[in-house]
């Protein structure tokens, strides 16, 4: 499957997320409530649901800035990689995804 191809999660038949927009959808997940984390694949098939975490869930991270910060500390240690930010929402009584969306494709021009 190639870069273009790749339609996981939220916002994937868009034109790759910009750092401004990621950082907009990280601090409405921190006004939600909902906790980030960021992971990483070589191997993102629809079917592949273990990703690698890079680093813990930012339980306590109220700044979009850093965790955008984290999202490219990710993004340069795995430039081969597809990187996608997780929002887990716990109003339920447990960590379930809200919103999930590919911030990295390799091959693809941001």
């Amino acid at each position: 499957m190639t870069p273009a191809q790749m339609t996981q999660g939220a916002f994937s038949y868009l034109p790759a997320l910009t750092d401004d927009e990621i950082t907009m959808q990280v601090d409405r997940a921190i006004r939600l409530g909902w906790t980030l984390s960021i992971e990483h694949s070589d191997a993102p098939a629809p079917r592949n649901h273990y990703w690698e975490m890079f680093g813990l869930p930012q339980f306590d991270d109220l700044d979009a800035g850093a965790i955008v910060a984290e999202v490219n500390r990710c993004r340069t240690e795995f430039p081969q990689h597809y990187v996608k930010v997780n929002a887990l929402d716990p109003t339920v009584g447990r960590q379930t995804i809200a919103l999930s969306f590919i911030v990295q494709r390799p091959g693809a021009h941001a």
